[in-house]
């Protein structure tokens, strides 16, 4: 975290003003406080967009500009430098499950491409998402469970001869060529929920654990699919060996402890990434908040260390903060916010609270490099799911004859759509309920998410180069302000 120097950097910021308002009166001439008679270039107007918690305004454009402007009031103040930097953004967006390429594809060819143009498009109406999440084989949000290369009971195929993407290959991919097409730079993150079943130890999709002697076989596994898919158009930017890893329960799932995957990363998937010449990415983890012992357990070994970009995290259990955790015993290793879902039961605005606070807020102010929600889009009943997956998971988007937009659609459009890839998180200060987190565009532009925490309205200002705009919001709204 970056709290230890706001306070510091709130009396510098004070002093600071005082000398401009000291050398104003003088005479001195610009508002400079430095010898130079230069003028200091005030930023134009702030232009945002509210989402209300009861959602009288989602994702608005607000008619009225804020205005820059030096006139004393009582609002705390929310200070943006852009002098001082973090973490590079790879961006925002949500995993595309088969399940929601499945109810993607049952849209009218206009209507699935008019959607298609929102969510990944730059027009006016898009929300430009920039990074998405997919399975190595099915997830729990599939209508059915399957590896790569499932074979008969007792069977095995170490050469990986019957390795195949058909399942992928009706829903899956088709959109994922489509998206490319509009996005081609857009990063995609590929993870397994299980291994195939002849290489595990309890011969199931459920639970269970790799057996030693097919982990040379699961590297190449990855090498074929990291292929395959690049022959098809599709490049994998990052992989991580095993979606949740300490959760042995969901269908797929596939339990691996830390020492079982520094193992295979280090004598394993590494050194066959590496003879392969094999770029994509490799991310450690990808679980929960509550056990950064377990990325710190991989990283702490050298050599499988010098093989991973990074770890990722859900927040299912634990606190955003130990994202900072693994980043200060390794800063030189990237983080990254891989999964958060919604559910059938929950309320909008709490929802949309909580995880503008820690998904997109908490993530980032902990040197995150993406930010991303569960499933993308399901059917009115919550599916297609596995026989024991999620039967709760809330879609971004819900398709039945047209589409409908969940609170999980808004949480990451306040970031997606104006902080694009490219990107850095710049210095900003928290004060009392109001969370935030700030950056710099590749194009300059300044952006500031701000999520009232709070149970009354709040009113603050704005405050970039000594000059501030005055701004208010309601309970649980969140703003992202642009100038």
């Amino acid at each position: 975290m970056d709290f230890g120097k706001e306070k510091f950097y709130f009396v510098t910021i004070f002093i600071t003003t005082l000398l401009l308002n000291d050398n104003c009166s003088k005479g001195s001439g610009g508002g400079n406080n430095s010898p130079s008679t230069t003028p200091i270039s005030i930023p134009a107007s702030i232009d945002s967009w509210l989402t209300y918690g009861d959602q009288s305004q989602l994702l608005q454009k607000q008619a009225t500009q804020l205005s820059f402007n030096n006139s004393p009031n009582t609002n705390v103040f929310i200070d943006v430098d852009s002098t001082v930097t973090y973490q590079s953004i790879d961006g925002f967006g949500y995993t595309l499950t088969g399940g929601s390429a499945a109810v993607i594809n049952q849209l009218n060819p206009t209507d699935k491409v008019s959607l298609l143009q929102e969510l990944f498009g730059t027009g006016t109406n898009a929300i430009s998402l920039s990074y998405l999440r997919i399975s190595i084989g099915s997830s729990d949000l599939n209508a059915t469970t399957f590896s790569y290369d499932d074979l008969a009971n007792g069977q095995s195929d170490t050469l990986l001869t019957s390795f195949s993407l058909t399942n992928d290959k009706t829903d899956l991919i088709p959109l994922l060529q489509q998206i490319l097409q509009i996005n081609p730079s857009i990063k995609i993150l590929a993870t397994p929920w299980s291994a195939p079943v002849w290489m595990k130890d309890n011969n199931s999709t459920v639970g269970g654990s790799l057996q030693t002697q097919y982990y040379k076989v699961y590297a190449q596994y990855f090498i074929k699919y990291i292929q395959q898919m690049k022959a098809l158009g599709i490049t994998i930017d990052a992989v991580t060996l095993q979606n949740e890893p300490l959760n042995p329960s969901n269908n797929p799932s596939m339990l691996m402890t830390a020492q079982q995957q520094t193992d295979f990363i280090k004598n394993y998937v590494g050194p066959a990434f590496q003879a392969a010449n094999i770029k994509t990415k490799i991310i450690t983890y990808d679980h929960n908040c509550d056990q950064p012992n377990y990325p710190i357990t991989v990283l702490n070994d050298a050599i499988a260390a010098s093989f991973v970009d990074g770890s990722a995290f859900h927040l299912y259990a634990g606190d955003i903060n130990a994202l900072s955790t693994v980043h200060t015993s390794f800063p030189t290793k990237q983080l990254y916010f891989t999964e958060q879902y919604t559910a059938s039961t929950g309320d909008f605005g709490g929802d949309l609270k909580w995880h503008l606070k820690n998904v997109i807020i908490g993530s980032m102010r902990n040197w995150s490099r993406n930010a991303l929600e569960w499933n993308l889009a399901s059917d009115v009943t919550y599916s297609p799911h596995t026989i024991g997956g999620c039967t709760t998971c809330k879609g971004a988007l819900v398709i039945s004859s047209g589409v409908s937009r969940n609170v999980g659609y808004y949480i990451i459009a306040h970031a997606s759509k104006f902080v694009p890839a490219g990107s850095v998180r710049i210095y900003s200060n928290l004060s009392g309920n109001i969370q935030n987190v700030a950056f710099l565009t590749p194009t300059g532009q300044k952006v500031l998410i701000v999520e009232n925490d709070g149970n009354t309205p709040v009113s603050f200002n704005i405050r970039y180069k000594t000059t501030w705009a005055p701004a208010s919001l309601p309970a649980g709204a969140v703003a992202t302000y642009v100038w």
